[in-house]
């Protein structure tokens, strides 16, 4: 049996990829910090036929977040595909301009964007290896690849974590693994800002299926909508 992690799920992209997958056949490991969602997204998508299950971690919390995964890997057999796509919400973040921006800004947006992708990576990565297959897929958003000036500290963390993920893509090469990063320069399902085209989740998830599948030496694919 095949399975796919997705650490930040939630009602829109994350419910799209486990739908994507989960059509495949996949068992579909949801993680993110709210119980109570992940309880609504494993009881809608049971309903839909899929096998699905909660795995409840905050990604600033690095031993939970590991524990998390090494509990999916334990119920579903392990872990073939690693989606990371966490979304901080502004109770969590505060946005910054590069002159504005204090250590402690970019502390937090570095902990959650990179380190957490980081700390899952690592806690699937050796199983990958043994096996010789194997998926890391991690999100951004546009500001990973066009900052702006009103999100410059989000942005310098979500940059950090594509250019980590194209690399971990080069030296992965050849090993079975594929590594790659997503971005986005859409809005999903909200009103659009910063002049950003507007997308639903069933558009973008599909992408997420190709780097899996057909586009396994691709190192970055991008959705501008």
């Amino acid at each position: 049996m095949t399975s796919i992690a997705i650490v930040g799920a939630g009602p829109q992209l994350g419910l799209a990829i486990a739908r994507t997958f989960g059509s495949q056949g996949y068992d579909v490991a949801l993680i993110s910090r709210n119980r109570t969602k992940l309880d609504d997204l494993v009881g809608t998508l049971t309903a839909e036929g899929i096998t699905a299950a909660a795995f409840p971690a905050d990604v600033l919390d690095r031993d939970a977040l590991t524990q998390a995964l090494k509990d999916a890997a334990a119920q579903f057999g392990g872990i073939d595909v690693l989606e990371y796509s966490p979304l901080a919400g502004l109770d969590t973040s505060a946005m910054t301009t590069p002159a504005e921006t204090d250590l402690v800004h970019m502390q937090h947006e570095i902990e959650f964007h990179l380190y957490g992708a980081i700390t899952a990576t690592k806690a699937v990565l050796p199983a990958m290896r043994e096996a010789g297959t194997g998926t890391l897929l991690f999100t951004t958003g546009a500001g990973s690849m066009n900052p702006q000036p009103p999100t410059a500290n989000i942005d310098t963390a979500a940059a950090a974590l594509r250019n980590w993920a194209i690399n971990l893509h080069k030296e992965l090469a050849d090993t079975g693994i594929q590594a790659a990063h997503i971005g986005l320069d859409v809005t999903i399902g909200t009103p659009t800002f910063y002049g950003r085209a507007q997308a639903t989740a069933d558009q973008l998830a599909p992408i997420y299926w190709d780097l899996h599948t057909t586009g396994r030496d691709q190192a970055e694919r991008t959705f501008r909508g």
